[in-house]
């Protein structure tokens, strides 16, 4: 498969750069106009030109709006067929890819992604007479003004910002002093290469709680290299857990019917009615499509219907602002539930196979069984010859009893 849970990704190489140059010119089958943006990553520019060539090439029109963060291309589609996003997301700087998105925000589906595989290997190209124009597009001041009209700051709060020198650098440290928000930037520069690893996880992230406390600050707000993801620490400089960020927006907006992943604590659903999806934003974007309030996935990506169903990292990071400018954020995550947590992974050369036997329609989606006190997730690694379970129970006695369920299944699934 061409297509992973988010699109395009792999290190950087020739196969990558043909790849662009095909995508361009295959987007043109069913969509005339389209949006090109790229991340701060050094290998972007030539891709983004290879799938301006593919685009123009065949006879379509190149949208160019630069080096911006994947849910500015996101939301400016709305204006045309079709928008392509270069980037590697989180990967590191080595790593890059392509993230195609609809009008709506939306990423390709399942089922656009199978027609895009099979227009990649079909020749679209046209002569030299039907070459297509390319056109600039102010896509990142549209973004932001869209992002200000919806927030509201009410009382002067102060926050640190990460924007680990990706895309988010060109958007965050302008929007939130513009919300009403005193930001203290750091990691701010897009120069492509990252001060830390991209992932805004924890053990990358290790000075800014820190920093919230030696300055005072009222929350912090860190991006990953496009800025779709947003993760965010607390007034006493502790960083929040995914599955409590997803709690307190679906909180903080009233949203009764969320769509999250399958790895996602069960503790969301004592708020809402939840429907949950393979892991994957992607996968949750469809679903967002015809169902749900608000969506999103523990690792800080977040899909508010409002502004687009793309994961939005800069007005996920405006819009926990606007939380913390109203609500003591220490206070609301202490009262919210936590229940124990426990992984395992094994590897196995047949890792695919046996989750087959399990009746897994995707070795990676794996399969997810879920009972009153607690759940456990299998699934293949995408990366690696490994089975990967997480168990979760509202106690460490009903996890660690998931956990078990879900070693016996993979034993009478390798016995069978």
């Amino acid at each position: 498969m061409l297509f992973g849970s988010s699109g395009i990704r792999r290190k950087y190489d020739q196969v990558l750069a043909d790849t662009a140059l095909r995508v361009g010119s295959a987007l043109t089958f069913r969509s005339k106009n389209i949006l090109i943006g790229m991340d701060t990553r050094t290998t972007s520019p030539l891709l983004a030109h290879l799938v301006m060539a593919g685009v123009t090439g065949s006879g379509g029109t190149a949208h160019l709006c630069g080096a911006v963060p994947t849910p500015t291309v996101a939301y400016y589609t709305r204006t045309m067929d079709a928008g392509c996003m270069i980037t590697a997301s989180h990967n590191p700087e080595e790593y890059n890819g392509l993230k195609l998105f609809n009008p709506d925000g939306s990423s390709f589906t399942r089922l656009q992604q199978a027609e895009m595989e099979n227009l990649i290997k079909t020749e679209c190209w046209t002569g030299w007479k039907t070459q297509g124009p390319t056109k600039t597009a102010d896509a990142l001041s549209a973004h932001k003004t869209a992002i200000l009209d919806l927030v509201s700051i009410k009382k002067p709060i102060t926050t640190v910002l990460d924007c680990g020198n990706g895309a988010g650098s060109l958007l965050s440290p302008t929007l939130l002093p513009d919300a009403g928000v005193k930001t203290i930037a750091v990691n701010a520069n897009p120069s492509g290469h990252f001060a830390r690893p991209s992932e805004p996880l924890q053990e990358n992230l290790g000075n800014i709680g820190e920093m919230v406390r030696k300055t005072g600050a009222d929350c912090a707000v860190v991006h990953d290299g496009d800025a779709d993801r947003m993760m965010a620490f607390d007034n006493k400089g502790r960083y929040i857990g995914g599955d409590h960020l997803l709690m307190l927006f679906a909180l903080y907006l009233g949203a009764k019917r969320v769509v999250t992943t399958s790895d996602a604590s069960m503790i969301i659903d004592e708020i809402a009615e939840v429907h949950r999806t393979p892991v994957g934003d992607a996968y949750v974007s469809e679903e967002l499509l015809s169902w749900g309030d608000f969506g999103g996935e523990p690792s800080g990506a977040w899909i508010f219907p409002r502004i687009s169903l793309c994961p939005d990292g800069p007005y996920a990071a405006a819009l926990f602002c606007e939380i913390a400018s109203e609500w003591n954020i220490a206070e609301k995550i202490d009262a919210m539930p936590s229940y124990p947590i426990l992984r395992e992974s094994f590897t196995d050369t047949a890792a695919r196979e046996i989750m087959k036997k399990l009746g897994a329609k995707s070795p990676t989606d794996g399969i997810r069984i879920a009972e009153e006190t607690g759940w456990c997730l299998i699934r293949a690694s995408g990366t690696e010859p490994k089975i990967r379970i997480t168990a979760e129970g509202k106690t460490t006695d009903y996890a660690k009893i998931m956990l078990e369920k879900g070693r016996d299944l993979i034993k009478q699934a390798k016995t069978a």
